[in-house]
């Protein structure tokens, strides 16, 4: 059966899963979600002798049924090739007592590879099928990682242009400059005076302003996202919770339908979210446990029931999560809603205005699958160096948020259910974080000697997209004030 989308904020007109991708996001501002969430159609036993691409066909094929089977297979086997350096596209590695699924072994290094290598493929096909005349134009705010993976996916893609804005002084050196020294004629680059909310806030302006997309329209140009907040980022980031259940199963480290739970550092609540929908197919996922930094705007929403941006913006090591406004909830309130847009539509109109609103006790009750709590800096940087010092494997900061709540809910739960700790980025983006949590003397050494350092204690290789950057020329220098990206949009486009 075919699943269309609904936007989460009115009610009315069904899109197909092709035309939820071309636009991004739905004409009232709102997201597109699934007029319901399928359900699994292969045993759990099955899934564990899949390989990760057999893995994406057949969870995505429930989802994008607009797509023939050879044009969902084309894409994925375009998306999950050698551009990863492990043939498991996201192996399972086990220490201190839990699974940490390493989903940065991409181009990128960070976990938004998963989805943000097969989201350009994903796009030309519904293009095609919409007979789409105009160029496509991606729109991206990043806090980091977004920008970087949604570039090396669509640079010179025929057909597109991306424009990609970063918070200048709100990511990490590396981040920054694999995101400047970024070739290929269709991509630009522009760090803005603000935080990664203004970014992110400044494109969700540019695509709700009609009269421009009337006038880009006239010349050609039609734009379209690769945030998170795009159907077709959102579903491939399921795949990997279903494929860590079926290693899990392989290893026998479960038995077939055995709960696991599930923590992910999070900010943009997209890669949490996946795990919910995980869930909601079938897969047995008990808890899911959200791991904030100190931008704990989400551990204060699963707390008190009221999500409340109007707080200082704190700059972590964390940078990707540095988010006080986080999109993706938007779907989960629409579902414990009810899936009623009218009731969504209001908290988000509240969060617009007030920058603040309180789910009813009703909603609050669907949320007892979720447990949220927070790493503080210092935290952060003990985890790291403990888990180090005991086993000699090295995580990033984002995943020692994670490793850090989740041991916080061991601590209060006693809960001893296997658990997959999602491991969002290489440890090699956040060399200077990481090292300095090791040990305070490596603070004196530049980022690349930093790098080599890494790869001598942790006994693993420097990744290609680190050795890619070290003598790389910065090809992108723009930088812009918030209120002018907009036009920074328009000059690129030469409108």
């Amino acid at each position: 059966m075919d699943i269309l989308y609904n936007s989460t904020r009115t009610k009315g007109s069904k899109v197909k899963a092709s035309e939820a991708i071309l636009k991004g996001l739905s004409e009232d501002g709102g997201l597109f979600v699934p007029e319901r969430i399928p359900a699994l159609d292969k045993t759990l036993k099955e899934f564990s002798e899949m390989t990760y691409g057999q893995t994406a066909y057949e969870v995505m094929k429930l989802y994008l049924t607009d797509f023939t089977e050879q044009e969902l297979k084309d894409c994925i086997q375009k998306a999950y090739d050698e551009k990863f350096d492990t043939e498991e596209i996201a192996p399972l590695k086990e220490a201190g007592g839990a699974y940490y699924l390493e989903l940065f072994h991409g181009a990128t290094i960070a976990f938004k590879d998963m989805a943000l290598s097969i989201l350009p493929h994903l796009l030309t096909v519904s293009a095609k099928k919409n007979h789409v005349k105009n160029e496509i134009v991606i729109l991206t705010a990043t806090s980091g990682d977004t920008g970087k993976a949604a570039l090396a996916g669509f640079a010179d893609v025929e057909g597109t242009r991306i424009v990609v804005f970063y918070p200048k002084n709100g990511v990490s050196p590396i981040q920054e400059k694999q995101m400047v020294t970024q070739k290929g004629k269709n991509t630009y680059v522009v760090g803005i005076h603000g935080n990664f909310d203004d970014a992110q806030s400044g494109v969700k302006k540019i695509f709700g302003d009609k009269e421009l997309a009337s006038y880009l329209d006239e010349k050609g140009f039609q734009f379209s996202s690769a945030n998170s907040i795009n159907i077709g980022r959102l579903v491939p980031q399921i795949v990997y919770y279903v494929y860590a259940y079926g290693k899990l199963l392989q290893k026998g480290s479960i038995k077939d339908g055995e709960k696991i739970n599930v923590v992910v550092p999070t900010g943009n609540f997209g890669n949490i979210l996946a795990a919910f929908y995980a869930k909601q197919m079938g897969l047995p996922i008990d808890k899911l446990i959200c791991a904030s930094n100190e931008n704990k705007v989400l551990y204060d929403f699963f707390r008190t029931g009221t999500y409340d941006r109007n707080r200082e913006f704190v700059l972590t090591s964390s940078p990707s999560m540095d988010i006080l406004i986080s999109s993706n909830l938007e779907r989960l309130i629409y579902h414990i809603a009810g899936n009623d847009p009218d009731k969504n539509k209001e908290l988000m109109e509240m969060l617009s205005k007030g920058g603040a609103y309180t789910i009813t006790d009703e909603m609050r009750g669907q949320l007892s699958g979720f447990y949220g709590n927070y790493a503080s800096e210092e935290e952060t940087g003990r985890t790291i160096r403990e888990l180090y010092e005991n086993t000699g494997y090295v995580i990033d900061t984002h995943t020692a948020v994670a490793s850090c709540v989740y041991g916080k809910y061991r601590e209060e739960t006693e809960d001893k259910k296997v658990t997959v700790i999602a491991s969002t980025a290489s440890p090699y983006k956040f060399t200077r974080s990481v090292m300095d949590a090791i040990d305070h003397q490596y603070v004196k050494m530049e980022d690349f000697e930093l790098a080599d350092r890494l790869s001598e204690i942790s006994g693993t290789k420097v990744p290609k997209a680190i050795e890619e950057i070290r003598t790389a020329a910065v090809l992108h220098d723009h930088v812009c004030d918030k209120t002018e990206m907009q036009k920074a949009v328009t000059d690129f486009l030469g409108v």
